[in-house]
């Protein structure tokens, strides 16, 4: 026995040399004759020019691939080998000889090469570096000498010709870039206009009539400055300066992509974000909480449940949930993470890395992999548990009880509880006993009793039970959970991923920063911890050249329609270059200076001249400077789309300012019956809140904010598109939800005090913030008189046909309002 036990591994190793010994022969035998005479011509050292990148006379080479990124060869999978599959001539834009296919024997012994394991014995030969496109050998003192990666200065304002214009730096920096173009700025804008500027700015809401006439009547200094402070001060500022930091945020409440699975407790993030603008909170502190929230000190309980709730910033991504395998999966996070953390905050495409070196930034795969391994060693929690097609469960974090945090649930009682426990165990009870079964039929191989899709959908439905036990306490109050991060107990470091392939690893890369926003010399790695609070106070400080200059820029493109850098979420070499450096680094030096505080930097940029210009266009101008780079006037810019939609209810008075508790998507059931309530939600919503406050579903936006260029929800979207197309139209003359909302407006009209002009003037007032002209009152005048007779059709009308008659033209001419240009942009 003895002997047999020793000689049983001799012969294993014997039958491996054997194999091995015929696999090469077939090599030399079938493969390496056909690559010399088919495919060295095009793909070796010898050839002229290297055809693809993909050299065929060296193992290495063979194994690479060549430009397409794929893998020439992998071993037993003929399907995932693009040598192969070009010579199957199964791809179009990929067929190898190109003249000429190689016979179905040849083709057949490739495919049985590769099944067999791919043996080559061929030595290195140096023709992939010899040949193939040379890669690009990064140069980082080069590299920083990029005007985003120079430090931060503030370079002193200019001197002006005419020193009358200005008001402040700000505005010393344009004109002196206008002047040097031969260009003059346009005048003051008509205090009607600036109010209405400013209150959607800050509001997202057009100005009452009563604030107008306070403002028009308000000739003091200081006027522009209250008007300014009183918006900032209003809590509907950080409802609409939230929602900018949602866009770039990607914010939504569903994954998105191949399955829709739905995250109840997004909303909690978005109420943070809203919170957080309101109360001004320093922007460095607003990044650090979002990356490490978890790992900072908190004051209390509260602190802590909400500096928890930011880091959803790294859980609200879309995911693949259908994806199989669970590392390809996480790496898929990461790379999101790193993407959205890099474009929003730095405007950086570092995600660019993942597959090989940034092609045009100084950012190497290494940086990528570093980066990688920070966010790899968090969990990511979003809360979502077994269903058909949810491959990747995850847990929530359970804020604090006394955290004083809101619940999208209300009570129920001990009783309901009770319910829910015993329904949670009858359905785990089931499940079990239909796994019992499906394994007793996998034993007798009775393959017919087996029913996967009844097995998996009963284990749906028990993780559904125990899903709804877990959102409350015993005594039936709801639990407040949230999405976020929290560190993994043990970090760990990732390997570089050739081509980006999971099943292609290298080198393993330590977690680190990246080397081109450092110092020179400075260390990169990192040492204790995930890294995340290391990248956050990285990210945050005063000394890194991008952070503060992006966020500037944002400012400044949300007041003036388009940025000083006009690529707002990429400040690399294929972004665009500032119109005006020095006035980018003064914003970003006022910004810093006074404590990364987004409402002063906003204030600031209100009180200069340059904000409060006319729209107007200048023939001469126009000429010299047609897209505006130089900002000699105001840009006339489209609404948003929840602008839009939220004026409309504001004139109608339907508007309900109340902020809602949580949202629909946490009250839905899960699964397709969930999808159905919210459909409806969406497509009616049942309450008229503000357009922040409505379900936000991958892929399933609400029509009317749809239409209007809301951003995809799954993108860093910095500066949204702002199209004029008919549908937009249509939307607003033959929508239910626009004729429901004029037909408010009208009776809001109906039902004031005042005359017939009175009337129509309160209507210009509420869309416009001014008056009608007299041309218009006379047009509006023939209007509701043609009006009248068309619905008449030379009948006399009674008093009751009469009533229906006004009332139908005062709805049209709402309509016709709200449809109007001048109602949806800004001059």
């Amino acid at each position: 026995m003895k002997a047999l036990r020793f000689l049983f591994p001799a012969l294993l190793a014997c039958t491996a040399l054997v194999a091995r010994a015929e696999q090469t022969a077939f090599f030399e035998n079938k493969i390496r004759p056909v690559l010399v005479e088919s495919c060295y011509k095009c793909h070796s050292a010898k050839s002229p020019k290297l055809k693809g990148g993909l050299a065929l006379d060296t193992k290495e080479g063979t194994v690479l691939g060549g430009e397409s990124g794929k893998p020439g060869i992998t071993a037993h999978k003929p399907s995932a080998s693009s040598v192969y599959v070009a010579m199957t001539w199964a791809d179009e834009d990929m067929q190898m000889p190109p003249k000429k296919k190689l016979s179905a024997d040849v083709i057949a012994d490739f495919k049985k090469w590769i099944e067999m394991g791919a043996s080559d014995p061929r030595e290195a030969t140096g023709t992939v570096a010899a040949n193939a496109p040379k890669k690009r050998q990064i140069d980082m003192d080069e590299g920083r000498k990029h005007w985003a990666f120079q430090p931060v200065k503030d370079i002193p304002a200019p001197a002006v010709k005419d020193t009358a214009w200005p008001r402040n730096d700000i505005d010393k920096h344009l004109l002196a870039s206008m002047e040097a173009a031969g260009l003059k700025p346009m005048p003051d804008a008509d205090r009607a206009t600036l109010i209405r500027r400013i209150a959607f700015d800050l509001t997202g809401l057009p100005p009452t009539p009563d604030e107008v006439k306070a403002f028009l009547a308000d000739t003091s200094p200081d006027a522009v400055k209250r008007i300014i402070d009183g918006y900032l001060d209003s809590p509907r500022f950080g409802e609409r300066w939230g929602r900018h930091w949602l866009d770039v945020a990607r914010y939504a409440e569903s994954a998105g992509k191949e399955v829709a699975v739905l995250y109840p407790h997004a909303w909690r993030y978005r109420d943070y974000v809203i919170a957080a603008f309101n109360k001004d909170m320093p922007y460095d502190q607003f990044i650090k909480e979002q990356l490490a929230g978890d790992l900072m000190r908190s004051e209390n309980k509260r602190d802590q449940a909400e500096k928890i709730v930011a880091t959803g910033f790294l859980a609200i991504g879309a995911k693949n949930h259908a994806e199989r395998d669970r590392r390809q999966f996480n790496m898929d996070i990461t790379d999101e993470q790193i993407d959205v953390m890099s474009q929003s905050m730095l405007g950086l495409t570092i995600a660019c890395a993942r597959c090989h070196d940034h092609k045009f930034d100084p950012i190497g795969q290494r940086d990528y992999y570093a980066l990688a391994g920070i966010f790899l060693s968090s969990d990511t929690l979003y809360g979502s548990h077994v269903q058909l097609q949810n491959n990747h469960p995850s847990d929530l974090i359970e804020l604090d009880r006394e955290a004083g945090q809101i619940a999208s649930l209300g009570k129920i009682s001990p009783t309901e509880v009770a319910m829910l426990k015993r329904k949670a165990e009858a359905q785990e009870t089931e499940a079990t006993q239909i796994r019992a079964e499906a394994m007793a039929a996998m034993r007798s191989n009775n393959n017919k009793a087996i029913d996967a899709i009844r097995l998996r959908q009963q284990r749906s439905n028990a993780e559904n039970a125990k899903a709804d036990v877990g959102l409350f306490y015993d005594d039936g109050a709801p639990r407040p959970l949230a999405m976020g991060v929290l560190d993994k107990t043990f970090p760990t470091d990732t390997p570089l991923l050739v081509r980006g392939e999971i099943n292609q690893p290298s080198d393993v890369v330590p977690r680190g920063l990246v080397e081109v926003l450092l110092p020179k010399g400075e260390p990169l790695n990192i040492g204790q911890g995930s890294g995340r609070l290391d990248l956050a106070w990285f990210i945050a400080s005063r000394d890194n050249p991008l952070t503060a200059r992006v966020m500037a820029n944002r400012i400044w493109l949300h007041l003036f329609g388009k940025g000083i850098v006009a690529t707002p979420d990429n400040f690399g070499v294929k972004g665009m270059a500032p119109s005006n450096p020095a006035l980018l680094d003064h914003l970003a030096t006022r910004f810093i200076d006074n404590g990364w505080s987004v409402k002063r930097t906003i204030k600031e940029i209100m009180l200069s001249r340059a904000y409060q210009m006319s729209s107007n266009p200048s023939a001469a101008n126009e000429a010299a400077d047609p897209d505006n780079n130089h900002f000699w006037r105001m840009n006339k810019r489209r609404l948003e789309a929840e602008a839009i939609r939220d004026s409309m209810l504001s004139v109608s008075g339907l508007l309900n300012l109340y902020p809602i508790d949580g949202s629909p998507v946490a009250r839905v059931a899960d699964g397709r019956e969930g999808l159905f309530a919210l459909s409806r939600e969406i497509a009616q919503p049942s309450e008229q809140c503000r357009s922040v406050y409505l379900p936000v579903i991958r892929d399933q936006i609400q029509e009317s904010l749809n239409l209007f260029d809301f951003p995809d929800a799954s993108l860093v979207t910095g500066d949204r598109d702002a199209t004029n197309v008919s549908s937009q139209s249509l939307y607003l003359m033959n929508s239910p939800q626009a004729q429901g909302i004029a037909k408010a407006f009208a009776r809001r009209l109906g039902s004031y005090e005042g005359s017939g002009p009175d009337k129509l003037a309160r209507a210009f007032s509420l869309c416009f913030a001014r008056s009608p002209t007299p041309d218009e009152a006379s047009a509006i005048r023939s209007f509701f008189m043609t009006f009248t007779s068309k619905f008449a059709k030379g009948k006399t009308l009674t008093a009751e046909a009469t009533k229906q008659a006004s009332n139908a033209a005062m709805t049209a001419f709402c309509q016709a309002l709200m449809a109007s240009a001048e109602f949806r942009y800004l001059n």
